[in-house]
């Protein structure tokens, strides 16, 4: 959509159908104990996808109004979404909007708490009301607006990246209110680490982020011949964290997150 004068035109999907929801027949059953998650209708990369991302940007100054109308349909769709996943047993809510460059935020941190952080925060709690917790991988430095994302109920946030913002810096500015979900850092360390480097970037990450109150989840980057990650890079870290797993918690790796 090109232009605004087009809006009426845009063909919005019918997120009611009931044929959309089929796929999540049994999946309760099919995940077991596993932590099910579901995926949301993104409310920034989304809007990319349709306006494009300089028009974007634009409308944020030219044509807000216009935009926060297209963002609103997306958070009404997914206020459904909510509900039907719900009803299945789904365990978590997760947003993917990447909304960080290496050093700073893409748009202003303002222009982001005036559009987008009441139609998020109108998700997160549609979420919660539905027994949800919500996540939200977001790659880049988005610490300007992290403090937000806690404020309006963001339970997990999952970060690829931690040394463009810093694990110190995480640690003593958020740790123990909210949980990471990460990796060990794919730009640097994960690329030109040892694997010595690489063991103790996993152990820094538990000891830094690992708060009761918080708390830290690991994994593994989901593409990882396309960010460069050698085999005997991903073997260290996955052995790592399950040691680490194993001696801080007690428990064997993979065990379902409670929602308490």
């Amino acid at each position: 959509m090109k232009d605004w004068n087009d809006f009426e035109k845009l063909t919005i999907p019918d997120v009611s159908d009931p044929r959309r929801w089929k796929i999540l027949d049994g999946a309760r059953d099919r995940a077991g104990d596993k932590l099910l998650i579901a995926m949301g209708i993104s409310l920034y990369e989304r809007v990319n996808f349709i306006r494009g991302l300089e028009d974007t940007w634009t409308d944020i100054y030219q044509a807000p109004h216009d935009l926060g109308r297209l963002i609103d349909i997306l958070v009404d769709m997914n206020l459904y979404a909510i509900e039907c996943y719900a009803k299945t047993g789904t365990d978590g809510y997760m947003f993917y909007d990447d909304w960080g460059l290496q050093d700073r935020l893409m748009i202003s941190p303002d222009s982001w708490r005036e559009i987008w952080k009441p139609r998020y925060a109108r998700a997160y709690e549609a979420a919660h009301k539905a027994g949800l917790l919500t996540f939200l991988h977001s790659c880049g430095n988005i610490v300007d607006i992290l403090d937000d994302f806690i404020e309006i109920g963001l339970d997990v946030i999952q970060m690829d990246q931690q040394e463009n913002v810093g694990l110190r810096l995480l640690g003593e500015r958020f740790g123990g209110r909210i949980t990471f979900w990460c990796p060990v850092d794919i730009q640097n360390t994960m690329v030109q680490g040892t694997l010595n480097d690489i063991r103790q970037y996993c152990r820094r990450l538990v000891e830094i982020l690992g708060c009761p109150q918080g708390g830290f989840i690991a994994k593994w980057y989901a593409d990882p011949v396309g960010a460069g990650h050698r085999q005997e890079a991903i073997d260290a870290m996955c052995d790592e964290f399950v040691k680490l797993s194993r001696k801080n918690r007690g428990m064997e790796p993979g065990a379902r997150l409670r929602k308490n």
